[in-house]
């Protein structure tokens, strides 16, 4: 059976992992929601550009 001082290592070891995550899920999210803006951002320009090519490939 592990010791007192062992499990108390291993709930801060556990603690430690959980903060590290959460840090990790907070990043993720913000890379996201910045990636999703800029696709968002460029809609137009991809929406002129294919315009211009249907009517380049239609003449």
């Amino acid at each position: 059976m592990p010791s007192l001082k062992d499990l108390k290592t291993q709930i801060a070891s556990v603690g430690s992992t959980r903060k590290i995550t959460s840090a990790m899920k907070m990043v993720a999210a913000s890379k996201l929601r910045r990636s999703q803006e800029k696709a968002e951002a460029a809609r137009p320009y991809s929406s002129r550009l294919e315009e211009m090519l249907l009517s380049l490939a239609s003449s």
